[in-house]
């Protein structure tokens, strides 16, 4: 069977033997004119006017700041954005009154062959493009305080903008609840200090920052304060399948969308299963998502979804990018030499501070509840010293995992990332 795994998949040989359960996603539909779909949402938005009256609404225009995803995410930003800037030509926006601002939070920044994939090779000479900078205060804007006061930074470019634009896709997020809307703006465009907060040790402990919890989740709370403390007039979200196709678009007022879309995939991607399994197979779903090791924790937050206390967890990710190029501190952290508990308590405790200690966190509460082997291109010298496992193949992983707990052991494969979420029954 293959399994998505970078940009070509990798395949698994399954022995008969094994007692072997397969969850794949539920065939979605595809938007067969994906521009034309996105120019009909613009023109007929949730909970806003079309965004040619927002436009006409304002007293002037100078800048018009359009926020995409970094190079991490799968969403095909350059239909969003063909689509919205020939709406906006159409209003009579010219290109140099554009800026397209990528959302990096505190990821490094997106290269010129990124950024050519992202914004599409029609649009990569015509508009100026802009890597957030979250750690530059140069680059941002301090707006005050959120209700419970913490610290409001915001990148200059979009702050200082006429009309401001989202753009992103939503799908189940590991600790966010889901991605999208808000989270464009918390993390995407905060300045690290603001990010932190967000991303504290208390909300990231919180019992509701999982996958799929938002309404109670204390970050994407937090986030959509500060998104209507900036401001946002117009938001154009979408959600994709397995091959990153859109099947689902909506437009308009930031909450309207992100509820309609987080209504679909609670429809669509969730699956219960009627126990936990001693051997969970899970991956990111591919290329930009299994780019590197920082990334890969959140397929290991799926195996955990599934896995029984002391069961094996097998993460399938390319890490093509190695550990994470930026993830300085995650890597430190994970060449620490300390237990997952320790290094547990360390960030609950605030012994630890730093940025990405949320990564280390999650990884270090999933290890402190399964093994974890890791399949990708890393070399186990190069998978740090906190617990981490090293296998070659899936298979191999497999035959040591089935050693531990038998040759009936429960395995449930996990081919395609969040596209699929598991859910114990009760």
């Amino acid at each position: 069977m293959k399994f998505d795994y970078g940009k070509n998949g990798i395949e698994l040989t399954v022995n008969p033997k094994w007692n072997i359960s397969i969850l794949r996603p539920e065939k979605q539909n595809i938007i067969a004119n994906p521009i034309k779909a996105i120019k009909s949402t613009i023109r007929n938005p949730l909970g806003t006017p079309p965004l040619q009256s927002i436009i006409l609404q304002k007293p002037q225009i100078e800048k018009i700041c359009i926020v995409i995803d970094d190079a991490t995410r799968p969403v095909p930003s350059h239909l969003i954005l063909q689509a919205l800037i020939e709406e906006l030509n159409s209003f009579g926006i010219a290109d140099s009154q554009i800026i397209i601002l990528i959302a990096t939070g505190l990821h490094r920044k997106s290269n010129d062959d990124e950024i050519k994939r992202m914004v599409g090779e029609s649009l990569i000479n015509r508009i100026k493009v802009v890597n957030h900078q979250s750690t530059n205060k140069e680059h941002l804007a301090y707006i005050g305080n959120t209700s419970n006061h913490l610290p409001i930074y915001i990148n200059k470019n979009f702050n200082q903008s006429d009309v401001k634009i989202l753009t992103g896709y939503v799908e189940p997020h590991f600790f966010f609840g889901f991605s999208g809307g808000r989270k464009s703006i918390v993390p995407g465009i905060a300045g690290a200090e603001t990010i932190q907060a967000n991303h504290s040790a208390e909300n990231i402990a919180s019992p509701f920052s999982r996958f799929g919890i938002y309404e109670k989740n204390p970050m994407a709370s937090m986030s959509t304060e500060i998104a209507h403390i900036v401001g946002v007039d117009f938001i154009i979200n979408v959600c994709i399948n397995e091959e990153h196709k859109i099947t689902q678009i909506a437009a308009g007022e930031l909450e309207k969308v992100h509820d309609y879309l987080v209504a679909y995939q609670l429809k669509s991607i969730f699956k219960e299963i009627t126990h936990p399994y001693d051997i969970v197979i899970c991956g990111n779903g591919g290329y930009p998502l299994d780019i590197n090791l920082y990334q890969a924790v959140k397929s290991m937050a799926i195996g955990e979804m599934a896995v029984k206390q002391g069961g094996t967890i097998i993460s399938v990710n390319e890490c093509s990018d190695g550990v994470g190029v930026g993830q300085d501190q995650f890597k430190a952290l994970l060449f620490s030499g300390m237990t997952p508990a320790r290094l547990y308590e360390k960030i609950q405790t605030h012994e630890i501070i730093v940025p990405d200690q949320w990564e280390i966190q999650i990884l270090a509460r999933i290890m402190m509840k399964a093994e974890i082997y890791l399949i990708s291109e890393l070399m186990e010298n190069e998978i740090g010293n906190i617990g981490l496992k090293y296998a070659p193949t899936i298979e191999k992983a497999i035959e040591l995992a089935i050693k531990k707990h038998g040759n009936d052991a429960s395995i449930l494969v996990l081919p395609n990332g969040p596209q699929l979420l598991p859910v114990v029954k009760n």
